[in-house]
């Protein structure tokens, strides 16, 4: 009884430590991407990552349901909601959709509407 006890203690102690063990040991970088000529447009880089799908989610919103197409930057630049016609002007689909999306384990439906 005690043995089964104290090998569910020991289970229960490597799950909740993991995290701190895999950070200790270091875990795999994000892949660098490269970075188009006009950076700025929705602002800075941290944010692009940390926002990507709320963004695209919200000009979907935008465009489908209130029929406003034009995102107006902090500069005063229109430009187009769209990710066929304006995110991937700039940015190749295998460079930074799917750099990123395979290193996070991230299936993708965007394709599933939007042609590549």
């Amino acid at each position: 009884m005690s043995r089964n006890i104290i090998i569910g203690i020991a289970v229960l102690v490597v799950v909740f430590t993991y995290p701190f063990w895999n950070a200790a040991i270091g875990s795999p970088a994000a892949p660098e991407l490269p970075i188009p000529y006009e950076q700025q447009h929705l602002g800075d880089s941290e944010f692009k990552r940390a926002n990507h799908m709320q963004i695209l989610t919200d000009w979907k919103t935008a465009v489908v349901r209130d029929g406003d197409r034009l995102y107006m930057s902090d500069e005063g630049i229109a430009y187009m909601m769209s990710l066929q016609n304006s995110c991937l002007d700039c940015h190749n689909a295998q460079q930074f959709c799917d750099a990123c999306h395979n290193f996070a384990d991230v299936t993708l439906n965007c394709w599933t509407c939007h042609v590549p």
